[in-house]
Order: C-alpha cells, then sequence, then structure tokens
C-alpha cells in the first residue's frame, strides 16, 4: 500500500512525546517548528501514491527502497527513485523514508546474521522489513550513544540504552540514544548501535524497533531552523525542509520480543550495519542526495551570475566550469558504486552497490562539499549583504526606498528570492548545520580509513559460511533467500542480461545534464513562493 501525503500526517496525529524548548508538542504536523518540514514530506508520499512519478518510485505495490535488488538494473531504478525525492527536497532531506527503507532491505538480504547463540532475530528483521514496506512506513534511526560524563538524571550512572528487565513478553530498555535526524517525523525508529563494542559492552549489545507514540520513549528536539526562519521568501529552504534532530530517551520503554533485531551479542548488534548490506544502501542513498545537492548548488552559482551580468567573464566560467567537474565526479561516484556491484550472500541476498566505491564516496563528499561551497561563495561575492531584512519591505516599502537590489536584467523582487536562497544554502546556520552533516557524518576525517578498513559485507559472510563473489552477470542463477513462511514474493527476481557486458546507452541510464539542469533544479526552488510566503503554483518536484 503506497500511502498518500493526508494519511502520512493523519498518521503523526498519534500522541507522540516530543519536547521543544523545555515543552512538549501535542501535534507535530501543526506545529510551526516542524509543519512546513511535514508537509515537505507527505509531498514526497503523494509523488509515490498519485503522479507522474509513481512507476518510478514504486514496484511491485511498495516503495522502491524497500525492494532487495538482485541485478545492477534493480540499482539504477532503485536510484532513479532516491532522484525524485532528492531533487523534491533541493537535497537538503537527507533522512527522507527511502533512507531507512533501503537499510532494512539490506537487513532482510542477509537474515542469518541475525541468528546468534543469545538470540534470533532472523525472522523478526524478516517480517518488520515486511511490515515497514506494506503499510509505507517513515522508519527513522538513532545509532549513537551519548558520552561517558553524560547526566541523564536516571541516577544510575550509564546514560547508553540498555536493557535493565526481561520479563514473557520482552524486555524493558532505558537510556538515551543521539542522534535521530528526522525521527519527530518518523512513525518508527530503529534503536541501536554503530559504535565499536567491546564483550563486556553486551548489555547494550541490542537493537530494536518502536512506534513513535509508545509509553516512555521521548524525542528531545534540537533547536527549529524553521522555526526561527522569517518565512519561505526570507529563508526559502530551513522554512520548509529542516528535517531535525532529537535526542531519544527511553524511560523503561517495554520492548515486545518480536520488535527485537539482536540482543546481547556484541557482534551482530555492529555486523547488521556494517555486514550486511544495509550501510552501503545508506551511502546509496545520500550520494545520490549529494549529488543532487550539488547541482542544486551550481544551478544557484548560474542564476547568480547571470543576475549580475558576470557570466560570460573568463574567470566567472572558470569557476561555474569547477563546479559542474564536482557535479559530474558526485554523478560518477554514484555510477560506479553501481557498476561495481557485488553479490551478496553469493547471490542469495540478491545484489548491493560496490564496497569500494561507496566507503570512499563518504570520504569524498566530506572533503568536496566545502569547496563546492566556497566556489559559489566566491561567485555571490557579497550581493547578500545588501538585501533588506525581509519580504516586508517588498509589501511595505518605505516612501522613497526604490524597490530594492535590482540588475538590469532583473527585477527587484526576483533578485531579492535569489539572494535570499544563496545567502540561506551558503552562509545561514542551516547551511552551516548541512556542510556539518557532509563532512563528519561518519566521523572525522581520520575515521574513514577505518570505517573502510572495517570487517565489511564480504568478511562477516565467509565467517558464516558463505560464499562471497563478486561474479558478473551470466553467473549462478539467483535463489530465493527468504525461506520459510516469512518470505517475501515482491523482492524481484533476477532479470536476464544479454552477454557480460553493459549497455551504458540504455534507456535505465539518464547520461542527460549538465548546466541546463542545474539551473532547472534552481529555479525550481524558487518558483514555488511570492514575498508573502504564498505558494505561486502546486510544487511538486523538479522536471
Amino acid at each position: 500500500m503506497i500511502r498518500s501525503g493526508r494519511k502520512y500526517l493523519d498518521a503523526l496525529r498519534d500522541g507522540r512525546e516530543v519536547w521543544l524548548d523545555g515543552e512538549r508538542v501535542e501535534d507535530v504536523t501543526g506545529h510551526p517548528a516542524f509543519r512546513n518540514t511535514a508537509s515537505s514530506i507527505a509531498r514526497l508520499y503523494d509523488l509515490a501514491h498519485d503522479s507522474e512519478h509513481s512507476d518510478l518510485l514504486t514496484a511491485d505495490g511498495v516503495h522502491r527502497a524497500y525492494v532487495v535488488p538482485r541485478t545492477h538494473a534493480d540499482l539504477v531504478a532503485r536510484r532513479e527513485a532516491y532522484k525524485v525525492w532528492a531533487e523534491a527536497g533541493f537535497g537538503f532531506l537527507g533522512r527522507t523514508p527511502d533512507c531507512a527503507a533501503g537499510g532494512t532491505a539490506g537487513f532482510a538480504a542477509l537474515p542469518r546474521l541475525f541468528t546468534t547463540d543469545t538470540f534470533d532475530g532472523a525472522d523478526n528483521v524478516l517480517a518488520y522489513h515486511r511490515g515497514l514496506a506494506e503499510e509505507d512506513l517513515y522508519c527513522a534511526f538513532t545509532t549513537g550513544d551519548p558520552g561517558p560524563g553524560t547526566d541523564t538524571g536516571t541516577g544510575d550512572g550509564d546514560p547508553a540504552v540498555r536493557a535493565v528487565k526481561e520479563c514473557d513478553g520482552g524486555i524493558v530498555v532505558r537510556g538515551v540514544k543521539t542522534i535521530g535526524t528526522g525521527a519527530v517525523f518518523a512513525d518508527e525508529v530503529i534503536v541501536g548501535t554503530t559504535e565499536p563494542l567491546a564483550p563486556r559492552d553486551a548489555d547494550h549489545a541490542l537493537c530494536f524497533s518502536l512506534p513513535l507514540d509508545t509509553p516512555g520513549l521521548k524525542l528531545v528536539s534540537r533547536m527549529s531552523y524553521e522555526a526561527r526562519s522569517g518565512g519561505v521568501f526570507d529563508d526559502p529552504l530551513s522554512s520548509r525542509f529542516d528535517e531535525n534532530d532529537s535526542l531519544l530517551v527511553c524511560e523503561d520503554v517495554f520492548v515486545p520480543w518480536e520488535r527485537v533485531l539482536t540482543y546481547r551479542n556484541v557482534e551482530a548488534t555492529a555486523a547488521m550495519w556494517w555486514g550486511t548490506p544495509a550501510y552501503l544502501n545508506f551511502v546509496h542513498q545520500a550520494a545520490t542526495r549529494f549529488w543532487t545537492r550539488l547541482e542544486f548548488l551550481t544551478g544557484v552559482a548560474i542564476l547568480l551570475t547571470r543576475s549580475s551580468g558576470t557570466r560570460e567573464l573568463p574567470a566567472v566560467s572558470r569557476s561555474v566550469g569547477r563546479l559542474l567537474g564536482m557535479v559530474a565526479q558526485a554523478k560518477a561516484f554514484v555510477l560506479a558504486a553501481e557498476a561495481s556491484w557485488e553479490h551478496v550472500d553469493g547471490g542469495c541476498g540478491g545484489v548491493m552497490p560496490g564496497t569500494e566505491i561507496s566507503c570512499a564516496q563518504r570520504g569524498m563528499a566530506g572533503e568536496l562539499y566545502p569547496r563546492a561551497v566556497q566556489e559559489v561563495r566566491r561567485l555571490a561575492g557579497g550581493s547578500d549583504r545588501r538585501l533588506p531584512e525581509s519580504a516586508e519591505e517588498l509589501l511595505y516599502p518605505v516612501p522613497g526606498a526604490g524597490d530594492g537590489p535590482g540588475t538590469p536584467g532583473t527585477r527587484a523582487k526576483d533578485r531579492m528570492k535569489l539572494l535570499k536562497l544563496a545567502r540561506e544554502a551558503l552562509g545561514s546556520e542551516f547551511a552551516a548545520r548541512h556542510e556539518r552533516d557532509e563532512r563528519f557524518c561518519h566521523g572525522v576525517p581520520y575515521v574513514h580509513p577505518a570505517v573502510r578498513n572495517r570487517p565489511g559485507p564480504a568478511a562477516v559472510r565467509n565467517r558464516a559460511g558463505g560464499a562471497a563473489t563478486r561474479t558478473r552477470p551470466g553467473g549462478a542463477a539467483m535463489r530465493n533467500w527468504a525461506d520459510g513462511p516469512a518470505a517475501q514474493d515482491w523482492h524481484g527476481a533476477a532479470r536476464n542480461w544479454h552477454g557480460d557486458t553493459q549497455d551504458w546507452h540504455g534507456d535505465t541510464q539518464d547520461w542527460h545534464g549538465g548546466a541546463q539542469k542545474c539551473e532547472r533544479l534552481a529555479t525550481a526552488c524558487l518558483d514555488g513562493y511570492d514575498p508573502d510566503g504564498a505558494p505561486t503554483r502546486t510544487r511538486g518536484t523538479f522536471q
């Protein structure tokens, strides 16, 4: 079932406990700190539910990100679905529902990894994946632990989430997790850990899932950029695309056994992220979004040069050329990760993006993004500093002040819209958060080599007794990996390949792009509103 945006918003009114600035938020869909972003996410659901993009975004009745890919063509199809949603948020909504959807598909591709000597979560993970997909739910995840000196007020000196009691029907958990990006907008949250754990840390070695309205579960939101924005005209990005981050607090929360994925097993609790395709699927989605955001920033740069009349200057052309080169680099990493695909569990779990290219992309993005932002800043110069403070100056002009900072080829209103968009994308606190995220969301730079050298899916599968192969098309036939009653019949079947070479000019690959596409993406962001914040047209995704 593919939900509509309206059904998604209705589901958020479930009594969940969200806190902001010391006060409880009764309804995130109506609160000024969250309502616009919730509406932006609802529009994503509408694109999948009933739009010209529905066939691209869905397969066999579920969102395509939930489908376990079986071939290179499936990876391409999934990326094309990622791209539609990424463009709808102009690259600034990162943890959209398709992010964790891909992660849970990664879990389902290798369910036997969840069978250990302490707990068997294989059936649970398959059932959970199926339930999320069939109900079209938005799942968030939080995997970071607070520092050892954190005081959570529990009085026991242990801030991290752990099981404090076992019952016949499940476990009781207590503690804190960081950072729940997008969690306030989700239906479900997966609570786990991606950090290395020592054998003595078995109490913290667990992963489970919960609905957001579970008693005792709290989300403490960071400062909301949306709440502090001046409206869509003055802050066109933060007012609509603040996906938010929050602290997750479990205050003696009961978790049924069927919602436990790993329990008291250090290896499985880490390997569910690094030893299945989950992490690589996360990267596939993130890399597609990163490519899209660079397209957007490059489009803003092109519009700035046209508005200021500097477009034809050789130095400006070279600068725009460097930005287009960065866009091509970001795109190349996505396509290369798909082209270097690997079998999962000898083909029983389908295929996944190439490990080396995927991990290299994360290191590259952290280094490339600040360079791209600085390049656009140089093209903008200090023009944004000469802006009126808000759209009020256009709605209620001061006598004798004129219309504002126009140029010979651009009306004052349009020039203000563009400069305000550039300022928020490049120099606002919202922009700083996104730059920080690109640089450090997977750790500081000196951690990247360690991440790349972790025991990856191949190593874990070999220890489990499976064969890890990189057989090109034409190898052994795919087998159905989901045995028993939980078998999922909509994961797709192996597709026929014609020879051992890939057709790089077929219908599945979009090789078009460049300056015009970047400019159209930035223009689509500007076209959606007037100085009073009212929409000028029904916003869908960029065409």
